[in-house]
């Protein structure tokens, strides 16, 4: 046996991972990066990989017998404790490939599970969690529990009584039912929370996992949110004022990340933490330019976006962390793929200020450029305006004030007519002049 790193829990483990391929991989060179990435997050060490390329999967183990035999041999050289697939197994398969190499076998889907249940932080996404490996777990419990044996008999208990996994199944489902519940009130509270915003627009980001969406956050509104190097490092939707130049204050929201093959269970149970996305105004797709997969994932968030029903919706495409790029030429035929995506680098700030101004451009198509003329005195008005919107000039006439502002379309009815004229801007340019303005005939 092979001295083993004295660490503690999951940490200790030690990984052999396994893609076994249908189509193409979409990295010929590394095809197992991602999975590995995605280990080493769940705090296995990667020991050895195997991969195979087949036209369909075996029904007893997905891979071939001969595959199998190399991974037993694996296995017992580098004294692996766990085998993980970059594959979605059956509960047969799972149970069929454990009992031939001796060793633990978890699925892609189980290992971002376990990742997300590690980094949950509020008692949203930890209830989101459970309910997803709740229903992932439901079918496999009799891979997970060896007591079958029946339960102790007794008063009330004669006659057939019950197997303990039967007890378990009934647990797992009534559990099951009440996050279910649970969460659909909380997904109705935010619903109400997400709608009482409609004064402010809005902008989320979203895209693949690790695309430098936290650290975008924090570079375009000063926030210090953690952002750091790994797979979903944000797992709860975060929400900070952006004073967009030229502009005006909006609402910009950090998202969990998307990765290929999510788990269709793991999107229902964030379906509240994703509410910010699917009522936002616009959406910036972040992708990592600096990726070779970057293509690849840009369809996976695409695919998610899809699943989610928000497809339609606006949305920029931001090609994030062109500086970590080998050269120019590189950077200028990613661009060329994409011609109208906006290049940034949010690590340096590069490329921020034609990112502000993109979005003032997607966001103007519901905006209003308006004067407003009221009292000097009405300080209720000039605050709600300056909350509001951007005020862009205020010229005062005796007690009178004339407000240049550009504001929601869908707020101009909040203004009462009682107490302020509301006229589309007229720039001082295009204002008729006494010159210009045709003579009536002298009779």
């Amino acid at each position: 046996m092979k001295e083993r790193a004295r660490t503690t829990g999951v940490q200790s483990e030690r990984a052999v991972l396994v893609g076994v391929f249908l189509d193409a991989p979409a990295d010929p060179e590394h095809p197992l990066d991602e999975l590995a990435g995605l280990a080493s997050t769940a705090g296995a060490v990667v020991v050895a990989e195997l991969t195979q390329r087949r036209d369909r999967p075996d029904q007893t183990t997905y891979l071939g017998k001969g595959k199998v035999q190399e991974l037993l041999a694996l296995v017992q050289h580098h004294d692996a404790d766990v085998v993980i697939f970059d594959n979605d197994l059956s509960p047969a398969q799972t149970r069929n490939l454990e009992q031939a190499i001796g060793a633990k076998v978890l699925d892609r889907s189980e290992v971002i599970l376990d990742i997300f249940a590690a980094r949950a932080r509020t008692y949203e996404a930890r209830l989101a969690v459970e309910l997803a490996q709740l229903e992932y777990s439901l079918p496999r419990l009799k891979r997970m529990w060896t007591h079958l044996s029946r339960l102790k008999m007794g008063i009330g208990m004669r006659g057939p009584g019950e197997k303990q996994l039967e007890v378990d199944r009934r647990l797992v489902e009534k559990r099951i039912h009440d996050l279910s519940q649970e969460l659909l009130a909380i997904h109705g509270r935010r619903e109400r929370q997400v709608a009482a915003r409609h004064e402010h627009m809005t902008v989320s980001l979203v895209g693949y996992t690790n695309a430098g969406k936290s650290t975008l956050l924090n570079a375009l509104t000063g926030a210090d949110e953690l952002a750091e190097d790994k797979l979903f490092a944000t797992l709860d939707t975060r929400t900070r004022r952006w004073r967009l130049p030229g502009w005006g204050p909006v609402l910009l929201s950090d998202t969990v990340g998307f990765i290929r093959d999510l788990p269709h269970r793991l999107i229902a149970s964030f379906k509240a933490t994703l509410e910010e996305t699917r009522q936002a105004d616009l959406l910036l797709h972040v992708a990592d330019a600096s990726s070779p997969l970057v293509d690849a994932q840009v369809a996976a968030v695409r695919s998610v976006l899809e699943e989610l029903g928000i497809d339609e919706k606006d949305t920029l495409l931001v090609l994030n962390k062109l500086d970590a790029l080998p050269d120019a030429a590189a950077r200028d035929r990613l661009l060329a793929r994409y011609p109208h995506a906006i290049g940034i680098a949010a690590r340096t700030a590069a490329g921020l200020p034609q990112l502000a101004r993109a979005v003032s451009d997607c966001l103007g198509r519901g905006f209003r450029d308006i004067d407003v003329q009221t009292d000097a005195g009405n300080g209720r008005l000039l605050a709600w305006l300056g909350r509001h919107g951007e005020v862009l000039s205020r010229q005062f006439h005796d007690e009178r004030v004339t407000i240049h502002c550009r504001l929601p379309a869908a707020l101009l009815g909040r203004i009462d007519p009682a107490e302020a004229t509301v006229e589309p801007h007229v720039h001082p340019s295009e204002r008729p002049t006494a010159d210009s303005i045709p003579q009536s005939p002298a009779s």
